[in-house]
């Protein structure tokens, strides 16, 4: 394995960590304070970065070479390290037009959709013009399990008539949220569960939809994106707008979730070396009971431990990476779920650590830390919990040796 980068990967990551530098970080406050007074628009710090980045050319470099036309020209493994510098700040993939879930829905109409699907909805996303959603969790069964999911999607002449609740559904609060990707049944009584799911397409302006509210998450609500409750109340849709057939749906959110869960883990290795370099600052700049923080041995161990989990966490997250490059999705099913359980719990594990030497400060609205735990241990269940990651994995395992 060789997990040296480029010259080509080496100056796009100096080049992110200087627009991070010059405009991501010292705008942070600013963000919050327009969310703050427009909770559901899209600050315009936001706008205006996302201006300068895709005027630079760094832009949907998630997409990975398989993408062919859409494709943002690097493979997994070179955005690896992209996706660590974004996700340092919580809204800073989206200044790059790479935050979830819209790099998810991108993938699945750039994979599965149809050129009339493509030109009307991947488009205008790649371009960073509206958000989507993808509706698949619902509050009334373990929708870790998809098969178990129940919203109806009942054909009916030319289109598609669609009931059912969902909740958690990131990125459905935000104005310029405008196609929803929804998951459901259209075949419940097939003997077999995998192909009893579809997927539709969903403009959330079609009448019947409804946005009951904003979920928390730790009392936040992460506006501007949030995390809806949405009512599916006789949502008339054109037939057309299922992708790619009847009973893909499992297929499709199979094929979703791999790239969507090691973008995750790429992130949350950003988060914690964030936390990690915030550590050792303080550490260094505190002085308790007469004497810097750093002194301290059990400090220095945090610190010790925390880069040591670290690169444990970044070096998996590159394997899984390039096995995905060379033998695909599949094939790299098994490093994906381990990565998927370790990076979320690690920088849990690590942020706790810098909370604890910032003291009230680390939880605070004053420094990252509080609102990025919150979004590592949602980690821990998006995407599929951790017990079903290993569940999963430890079979697989198993498997082998019978």
């Amino acid at each position: 394995m060789d997990f040296e980068y480029s010259d080509k990967v080496k100056g796009l990551i100096e080049q992110v960590r200087a627009f991070m530098d010059e405009h991501v970080y010292p705008n942070e406050a600013l963000f919050h304070e327009q969310v703050s007074a427009d909770r559901w628009n899209t600050p315009p710090i936001l706008e205006e970065l996302k201006a300068k980045a895709k005027e630079q050319g760094l832009w949907n470099f998630f997409l990975p070479l398989a993408y062919g036309e859409y494709s943002g020209g690097l493979t997994n493994l070179e955005y690896a390290p992209l996706a660590e510098e974004m996700g340092k700040v919580g809204w800073g993939p989206e200044v790059f037009n790479c935050a979830a879930p819209d790099t998810g829905n991108m993938e699945v109409l750039a994979k599965y959709g149809n050129e009339e699907q493509k030109q009307q909805w991947l488009e205008p996303l790649l371009a960073g013009e509206i958000r989507s959603a993808f509706a698949m969790t619902e509050p009334d069964v373990a929708s870790s399990d998809a098969t178990n999911i129940e919203t109806s999607i009942v054909r009916d002449g030319d289109d598609y008539v669609i009931n059912g609740r969902k909740f958690y559904i990131s990125g459905a609060c935000r104005a310029s949220c405008e196609i929803m990707i929804v998951m459901g049944k259209t075949d419940p009584e097939n003997p077999n569960r995998y192909v009893q799911q579809s997927q539709i397409l969903v403009p959330t302006k079609t009448p019947g939809v409804k946005i009951v509210r904003p979920m928390q998450v730790f009392g936040y609500d992460d506006a501007p994106e949030g995390h809806a409750e949405v009512v599916f109340d006789n949502v008339r849709v054109p037939a057309k707008n299922l992708i790619l057939g009847e009973g893909r749906g499992f297929e499709i959110a199979q094929g979703r979730l791999g790239p969507g869960r090691i973008h995750h883990c790429m992130r949350s290795v950003g988060a914690a070396q964030r936390a990690l370099e915030m550590m050792c600052k303080r550490a260094n700049s505190r002085v308790v009971f007469g004497k810097p923080m750093i002194k301290n041995q059990s400090v220095r161990e945090d610190i010790a431990k925390s880069a040591c989990q670290i690169e444990q966490a970044r070096l998996l997250c590159l394997k899984a990476a390039q096995k995905m490059d060379t033998a695909g999705n599949k094939d790299a099913k098994d490093l994906i779920a381990m990565i998927k359980i370790v990076a979320p719990n690690m920088a849990l594990d690590v942020i706790d650590r810098a909370i604890q030497i910032y003291g009230a400060a680390g939880v605070s609205q004053d420094t990252f830390l509080a609102h990025m735990y919150a979004g590592q241990r949602t980690l821990r269940l998006a995407d599929g919990p951790d017990q079903v990651h290993m569940m999963q994995l430890g079979r697989n395992l198993a498997n082998t040796y019978e």
